[in-house]
């Protein structure tokens, strides 16, 4: 676990968001002898949090789901109007490089261990866990233990 910068803010967290790709997943791509891709999701990651990414959603109760965005900053922009919120109230965990405008947006940032370094350089939190392997459950620990 590193600390980057003050995580006091936390407190204000209302909505995470989440990368899936390298985030949810180890970040591998995985296909069926039929050709079928697979993703290989942590349980961990899933059970913190309450197949394939609709699914995997569908499972979690996760109501709001974004596929093949290629600006995620518009994405982002469009869930903060939709839900009436602020950026200081919005989580956002990223591995790669089309996730640091959203990643220098969000009120809290983190990274999981195995993020590129350009990532690491503007996140407030690096996880000690790598992508599929328990980040988002390190995040999500980390927000239930500051509402406490």
């Amino acid at each position: 676990m590193t600390k980057r910068k003050s995580i006091n803010n936390l407190k204000r967290i209302k909505l995470l968001l989440l990368d899936v790709d390298g985030v949810m997943t180890d970040g591998g791509m995985y296909y069926s002898e039929s050709g079928v891709e697979l993703k290989r999701f942590n349980v961990q990651d899933g059970y913190g949090i309450v197949k394939i990414v609709e699914k995997r959603a569908e499972e979690l109760g996760i109501t709001e789901v974004y596929q093949n965005v290629q600006d995620k900053g518009e994405v982002y922009r469009s869930i903060k109007k939709k839900f009436a919120l602020k950026d200081e109230q919005i989580a956002y965990i990223g591995d790669d490089e089309f996730d640091v405008d959203v990643l220098k947006c969000v009120g809290f940032s983190a990274a999981p261990a195995n993020a590129l370094p350009v990532v690491k350089k503007h996140v407030q939190y690096i996880c000690s866990c790598t992508g599929g392997n328990g980040a988002v459950r390190e995040v999500i620990d980390l927000l239930f233990t500051m509402l406490r």
